[in-house]
């Protein structure tokens, strides 16, 4: 039976993630653009953390009042278990907003770019219409482009503009390699849910695509997130191309993917591509500052 302990890992192997490798890989760009930045870093860190947060309740509290969660094979689900009441969930995933708001209110403070704000605002917005509200995003199929754009791009692209006030294309290379591990990651959840998803009418991209054409999809998205990094090192340093061996550990999910697992034995791709990802970003910042 799924307990309280394995939600905070599912919710850990979601949120570090995408909230840690954009960071790192955007203040590797910085700091080879010898403008790093390391309050401004930790806020940006911040500011990812508390909105991946509040992604992760607010996606717990709309699947469990709509029933979604009513027949799961991953981790369990606050709401729809029962553990927690959907008021309290709710409060949690705005309480993670309020924190994100804060933290980013002094980035545009300590770089005086206020028009920051209105991208502060649209992340908030993205985060809750995921799955929340009357037409979700994330119930047609757009969840994986949310992801992609904003824990990938908005966010590695946006930790090296507030330390630099500039955008560097290997800015946006790096953007692109984390946005595709992190969606990556969203489409092993998703495949793993296909099942229960088609039944309870939650469009996925999964259940869009069908199950072998998800399986290609995921090892695309490994595949260019490897790409993102030999692009990032070519506009920076070609040390950054240690950043390829934290995907070294993508390779068993690739090949467990593609073999087809199922169920419970997608979790273990979903824990190793997050591992995969993070690890990507350190070689990345360790390149960088070693050369």
């Amino acid at each position: 039976m799924a307990t309280t302990a394995e939600w905070v890992e599912g919710a850990r192997v979601r949120t570090l993630p995408a909230a840690v490798a954009p960071v790192l890989v955007g203040t590797a760009v910085a700091w080879h653009a010898g403008s790093a930045d390391a309050v401004r870093a930790v806020l940006a860190g911040v500011v990812a953390l508390a909105l991946q947060l509040g992604v992760n309740f607010a996606n717990d509290y709309s699947d469990g009042i709509r029933g979604t969660d009513a027949d799961r094979v991953g981790p369990l689900r606050l709401v729809g278990s029962g553990s927690a009441s959907p008021a309290a969930v709710k409060a949690a995933a705005f309480g993670c907003f309020a924190l994100a708001g804060v933290a980013g209110l002094a980035l545009v403070v300590l770089t005086g770019q206020w028009w920051l704000l209105a991208v502060g605002v649209a992340c908030i917005l993205a985060a809750w219409y995921y799955t929340g509200g009357r037409r979700p995003y994330g119930y047609a199929g757009l969840g994986e482009l949310f992801v992609f754009v904003f824990f990938g791009l908005v966010a590695t692209v946006g930790t090296t503009f507030v330390q630099t006030l500039d955008v560097p294309w290997p800015a946006v290379a790096g953007g692109v390699a984390t946005g595709a591990l992190a969606s990556a990651i969203l489409v092993a959840n998703n495949l793993r849910d296909r099942a229960g998803d088609e039944v309870a009418g939650k469009n996925t991209l999964a259940v869009r695509l069908g199950d072998a054409n998800t399986r290609r999809f995921y090892a695309a998205l490994v595949l260019t997130g490897a790409l993102g990094v030999v692009a990032l090192a070519a506009g920076t340093t070609w040390w950054a191309l240690l950043g390829l061996l934290g995907l070294l550990v993508a390779i068993g999910p690739v090949r467990a993917v593609l073999s087809g697992a199922q169920g419970r034995d997608l979790i273990g791709v979903l824990k190793r591509t997050g591992i995969a990802e993070v690890l990507s970003a350190v070689g990345v910042l360790v390149g960088v500052v070693l050369a």
